[in-house]
């Protein structure tokens, strides 16, 4: 069971998350804040596995939230605001996802099933500024790989999952999670989303399209 923390300033917005997700079978609401702090609180003391996120809050934002989480619990951040600094803001803040609120129950329903299991996602929307945003930007060095991780890191920036990346690889899962844990410390990323971007930001990958599919796994 992936257990959801929702945060959002309007109530009605709450409940119409709670109803999308509490349908699925796999899926509890296991609480609900209505700004920064409240959802920082919460995460400490009900220990959910994802948060959804609003960004404009009142009595708290988002993202200084999203920051103070930490690594404790994946966030999807929710907004309304197609904008630029709102998406890079929750990549740097540690997010593991971005959506719009324009998205369907399913690509929420999916959203939340992703980041439970270590993974990243984009809303298509907004994949193709980023991949913009990455292009424009000078590439500099990584840190010093191993053959093996350098392969397991392009294979993360190309929104790969665990299972996906021990099957191209051959090797086991548990393998995988080794190489993607030394990979994310020897680059200097809290998470796969950062990852991602940290990849496209150093030349490591360059896009061949910008077809607005989002790098999940």
């Amino acid at each position: 069971m992936i257990r959801v923390l929702l945060v959002d300033d309007q109530a009605l917005v709450r409940s119409g998350f709670r109803l999308i997700l509490e349908v699925e079978d796999d899926l509890e609401v296991v609480g609900e804040a209505g700004d920064g702090p409240a959802a920082v609180r919460a995460v400490r003391e009900l220990g959910p596995d994802v948060v959804l996120m609003d960004v404009q809050m009142p009595g708290g934002d988002g993202l200084t939230a999203t920051r103070e989480i930490g690594p404790a619990c994946p966030v999807v951040v929710l907004t309304t605001f197609d904008r630029d600094d709102y998406l890079f803001g929750a990549i740097e803040a540690g997010a593991s996802g971005f959506l719009l609120k324009n998205s369907s129950p399913e690509e929420l329903v999916e959203a939340v099933r992703v980041v439970a299991r270590g993974d990243a996602l984009l809303a298509p929307e907004v994949t193709r500024r980023v991949l913009a945003q990455f292009n424009r930007r000078a590439p500099h060095p990584d840190p010093a790989l191993t053959g093996r991780e350098l392969e397991v890191f392009m294979l993360i920036a190309r929104g790969r999952s665990n299972s996906e990346i021990a099957a191209a690889l051959f090797v086991s899962e548990a393998t995988v999670k080794t190489h993607v844990s030394r990979v994310l410390d020897k680059v200097g990323v809290r998470n796969r989303l950062q990852a991602v971007v940290h990849a496209y930001e150093s030349g490591l990958v360059i896009p061949a399209t910008e077809d607005g599919h989002p790098p999940h796994g």
